[in-house]
């Protein structure tokens, strides 16, 4: 009876000494960078990770896109299904605070020494295996530890997705200048056969020499082999975008990008740089590493706890009877329960190591936050500056085009007069192809810079998925109670 008695006083006493936790505070330190970005705008106020993926690509086609890549792309499946294993991992850790009961059932034979005769043994109940009381934290350490890792894995995941959109968006936008680069192929090779036919009409009636339908046949194959090029890009380009969706991208979305040029797509949304501080809460390589540190320091509170003495509990309870058939009397109940303390005293300083390797983790923790900020920083910084650079040379490169298209319509009129030699017709056509592909470039760059921008932020998250992944983080009020203890 007295056992019986005994048992309530030693559970209670083992939950209640469950309230010790050796994790160091966790201090705020300066951001590592500056307070502004290089190039500061009057838009700094609204951050562009607030706008959802869906509003800021506006092209509904696109946004078809990025649908079926949510849906299909391996390397997203990896990235979710890396958060289901981190979560299955947080909830092993987690069931360690919590006693582990099952039922038991055996039976022996063995020779009694008092009578030298066999005696056989039957038991059947219920047993609590060897139960650590969480005394020091130990245990609620590495739950916090389990806890932060699973948040950065899921941080992980919205990394994937936001710089899966982007190379989605950026292959789009390569696909359309492809298209448009094609035209301007097209349009400079038939440009160039007109020219041969003239040239060749002048050198047979002898009003031009060899040397100019030579050089027309020059130029004419010239922009032949660069329409075999481009083409050749703009099959590579299907292929990267086929492989980031997933599955094959429909040959409709395809076939509309045909005959269009990079100014008949709908605008993206405007991109608000915000401040350097919202880094720490949109970006997602940012935020994984804050929990990375944070893994590593819950750490160091299991490895102290490791000094400290090991107390555990085992129980067991049910029925024991020499004969079978009155295994379940009210005479065979038996109970049992019994603490043990376990203390180290010389394991060749394991311990201790096992201290400083967690406190150098965390070290390396610390340095790689502060370095995920200091490159995130210049990844903004150098987009806003890119971008006022780009619009800059965008403006310039389209006045060389408009003078170059009016220098070779006059160059043209003039080598048909005979006022000019064909010398100076190749070299407006020479100079007008290269003008015309360098607007698209530079505005090709232009827009995908804008679309890094928006993803550097952090923009590429919408609220619905970020309720979502809130939905399926494993109780955010764990993480609360450690951090106030």
């Amino acid at each position: 009876m007295n056992n019986y008695k005994l048992a309530p006083t030693l559970l209670v006493a083992a939950l209640l000494a469950t309230g010790c936790s050796f994790i160091p505070r966790m201090d705020k330190t300066e951001l590592p960078v500056s307070g502004q970005y290089p190039i500061a705008t009057a838009e700094t106020n609204a951050p562009a990770a607030d706008i959802p993926w869906q509003n800021f690509y506006t092209d509904p086609r696109l946004q078809q896109i990025i649908g079926m890549t949510l849906e299909n792309n391996r390397d997203l499946q990896v990235a979710v299904l890396n958060i289901e294993q981190a979560r299955a991992q947080y909830d092993i850790q987690r069931s360690q605070l919590y006693p582990e009961i099952g039922a038991s059932a055996s039976a022996s034979r063995a020779r009694s020494p008092l009578t030298g005769g066999y005696v056989n043994t039957y038991t059947v109940g219920l047993g609590l295996a060897s139960w650590e009381i969480d005394f020091w934290g130990r245990i609620r350490s590495m739950k916090e530890q389990a806890l932060a890792q699973y948040l950065a894995t899921e941080e992980g995941r919205k990394g994937t997705q936001i710089s899966l959109i982007a190379a989605v968006a950026n292959t789009w936008l390569n696909l359309q200048a492809d298209e448009e680069l094609l035209d301007i192929s097209r349009r400079t090779l038939q440009t160039r056969e007109e020219s041969i036919k003239l040239a060749k009409l002048r050198f047979d009636a002898g009003a031009a020499s060899e040397l100019d339908f030579r050089q027309a046949q020059t130029l004419t194959e010239t922009a032949r082999a660069t329409l075999a090029e481009q083409t050749r890009k703009r099959d590579l380009d299907i292929n990267a975008l086929t492989l980031l969706v997933g599955q094959q991208v429909p040959q409709e979305l395809l076939a509309s990008l045909k005959g269009k040029k990079l100014t008949d797509l709908p605008p993206l949304a405007d991109v608000p740089a915000g401040l350097p501080s919202d880094l720490l809460l949109r970006r997602p390589d940012i935020r994984a590493a804050e929990q990375q540190m944070i893994a590593a320091n819950a750490s160091i509170g299991a490895a102290r706890a490791l000094f400290f003495p090991n107390i555990s509990l085992t129980a067991s309870a049910g029925f024991a009877n020499t004969e079978l058939s009155d295994l379940f009397q009210s005479s065979s109940k038996f109970f049992s329960i019994g603490p043990s303390l376990y203390l180290p005293i010389f394991n060749a300083g394991r311990n201790q190591a096992n201290l400083e390797v967690a406190q150098a983790t965390k070290k390396i923790a610390a340095a790689q936050y502060d370095k995920s900020i200091q490159t995130a920083f210049r990844e903004v910084s150098d987009s806003l500056v890119s971008r006022r650079s780009l619009v800059d040379q965008l403006a310039a490169q389209q006045a060389q085009v408009d003078a170059v298209s009016a220098q070779f319509k006059l160059s043209d009129l003039r080598y048909r007069n005979g006022v000019s030699s064909y010398l100076d017709l190749l070299d407006a056509q020479r100079t007008l192809f290269t003008a015309e592909q360098a607007v698209v470039q530079v505005r090709l760059a232009l827009m995908q810079n804008q679309v890094n921008l928006y993803k550097v932020v952090g923009g590429g998250w919408s609220p619905e998925d970020e309720r979502a992944a809130a939905n399926a983080v494993p109780n955010r009020g764990d993480r609360a109670n450690a951090t106030a203890q």
